[in-house]
């Protein structure tokens, strides 16, 4: 096909009875000029039509399997959510609620009431508070707490978060002035105490969950900090990253760092707490106050959706932590994530092989989970990928490797369906 033998834009488009077919057409049209001048026949430009407007009405955001062994994954929407929130959610979602409604007093009330007495009991808090993601957390504690004045913050604790968000960035952002104190990795509590002067609002304290130092290294404990903020009358801001309301090995819970003398903790809802997108502060009534009371706290709130999902994971915390299914995947045996493998591999003429896991979403890097993938040809990436659902694993060595500790069993036999599809 020469590109004079084209069709004009109003005529490929002109028996399709759709309000994008023109859209459409001109966008067909241009890849076959492309397709033409690099010496390719462009087609069926018809089908293309028909295959465009189906793709311009088609979700972007769609349901994906991961296959990649890490449990936490932040490309792929990090925690899944336990059915009692997805059930909760479409329960508030599908008419009106109480957000923001006192049904006991018949008046206006507050959406931070639905969550505070659970993460009162689970944390041991005096009160708490929830906004839209971590970051939203310590930029409000900050422009609350210390707009216009100083934060004291170890050097070795100025992280990147992710997407090229850093600490130092976020603090600018709230009016506070940085003050590092240490080195990038010995940091005493001396050090903080001789960094305190009239200007100082908070101290900080910033947990290293997404990376570790090892070596000549030196942090000061949460406890002495605590002592050293109660000397000067300071609060303590302790910001846990991924956070976690259970005990993980090399990961401090909130509770605990409550316990050991921080005045407001922050952590999020949607990594090791198995929740969606949040961002979690506990601690002292009054300070948690003062950031209700911010003008920032209305522009960073968390929604309703988002809410009512949280609220139902940390329901489960009380008497079902199993539920949800980030923690059922980090606590699973390697015997059981073998077995999947097995069925994978023998379903697909796939291989197993032995792996590594990881918990991703920033938290516990060091951490290596046992795990089990079934390995199968490489070439198979791209058309899982292009699936329905999509199926996403991890390339290596030549082959791809579809890790079984992040599929569940129903999943796993969806993955194999789509293998076979793909052959």
């Amino acid at each position: 096909m020469e590109l004079r033998d084209l069709p004009s834009v109003d005529e490929l488009a002109r028996d399709c009875d759709d309000p994008l077919a023109v859209d459409a057409a001109r966008t067909v049209l241009d890849r076959a000029r492309e397709e033409i001048r690099a010496g390719a026949e462009p087609g069926d430009l018809e089908a293309r039509l028909r295959d465009e407007l189906a793709a311009a009405r088609a979700p972007s955001l769609r349901r994906v399997l991961n296959a990649t062994g890490v449990v936490v994954h932040t490309n792929l929407g990090r925690a899944p959510l336990a059915e009692e929130a997805l059930t909760h959610i479409v329960e508030v979602a599908r008419g009106y609620s109480n957000l923001e409604y006192s049904l006991g007093e018949g008046t206006r009330g507050s959406r931070q009431d639905h969550l505070a007495r659970v993460l009162r009991r689970l944390t041991g808090a005096e009160s708490a508070l929830v906004v839209n993601n971590n970051a939203g957390a310590m930029l409000l504690a900050l422009a609350a707490l210390a707009e216009g004045r100083e934060v004291v913050v170890s050097r070795g604790e100025l992280i990147e978060i992710g997407d090229g968000f850093r600490i130092p960035d976020v603090l600018a952002r709230s009016g506070a002035r940085l003050v590092e104190v240490g080195t990038t990795n010995r940091t005493r509590a001396a050090d903080y105490e001789r960094a305190i002067g009239p200007e100082t609002a908070l101290l900080l304290r910033v947990h290293q969950s997404n990376f570790r130092l090892v070596g000549f290294t030196e942090q000061a404990r949460l406890a002495e900090l605590a002592e050293v903020a109660r000397r000067h009358d300071l609060p303590l801001l302790d910001d846990l990253g991924s956070g976690s309301l259970v005990e993980q090995p090399g990961e401090p819970t909130a509770r605990e760092s409550l316990d050991a003398g921080a005045d407001l903790v922050c952590f999020s809802g949607d990594k090791l707490l198995g929740g969606p997108q949040a961002g979690i502060v506990v601690g002292r009534a009054d300070l948690v106050e003062r950031l209700r009371r911010h003008p920032l706290q209305r522009a960073l709130r968390i929604d309703k959706l988002s809410l009512a999902a949280l609220e139902a994971t940390l329901l489960l915390y009380l008497d079902a932590p199993e539920r949800i299914p980030a923690l059922r995947m980090l606590r699973q045996d390697a015997a059981t994530v073998r077995a999947r493998a097995e069925r994978l591999a023998a379903a697909t003429g796939g291989e197993v092989e032995e792996t590594t896991g990881r918990v991703g979403g920033g938290a516990l890097p060091l951490a290596e989970l046992p795990s089990f993938a079934c390995a199968v040809e490489e070439s198979l990436a791209a058309p899982l990928r292009a699936g329905d659902p999509p199926v996403v694993g991890v390339v290596r060595d030549g082959r791809l490797l579809l890790d079984c500790l992040t599929l569940t069993d129903a999943e796993a036999e969806e993955a194999a369906a789509a293998v076979r599809a793909c052959r």
